[in-house]
């Protein structure tokens, strides 16, 4: 299991926290330091049976600046919001849980965390 997350964000370490005292076993993934790849962001976008807008982080000041909220959100777009998501990982929603069966989930709530911890 992997844990990406902000280290200044309330909801990635209460989900570190509860992984914590569920003894869970995983590995944190700083993203912001850490940045992953297009082919990575494709990965965990198949993992979580979600497209790139879908993890967005529209209220950004960079996803204003780039105009990300006008983007089209059509597969003919895909590759443009995965290489932006890339480029400026804190526009990526988080914490964003891969677990050990192959899937994935935004952590941003207890409930989503057991979740991953479950699979």
């Amino acid at each position: 299991m992997e844990i990406w997350i902000n280290p200044a964000c309330s909801k990635c370490r209460s989900a570190v926290d509860l992984l914590d005292a569920e003894g869970a076993e995983y590995t944190v993934r700083r993203y912001l330091e850490d940045v992953p790849s297009p082919d990575e962001i494709r990965a965990v976008l198949d993992r979580l049976g979600l497209e790139p807008w879908d993890i967005a982080r529209t209220q950004e000041a960079v996803a204003k600046e780039l105009g990300l909220g006008g983007w089209p959100r059509e597969a003919d777009s895909r590759e443009r919001w995965i290489s932006a998501l890339s480029e400026h990982p804190k526009l990526i929603q988080r914490p964003i849980i891969t677990a050990d069966d192959g899937s994935a989930v935004i952590g941003r709530t207890e409930e989503a965390v057991r979740d991953a911890l479950s699979r």
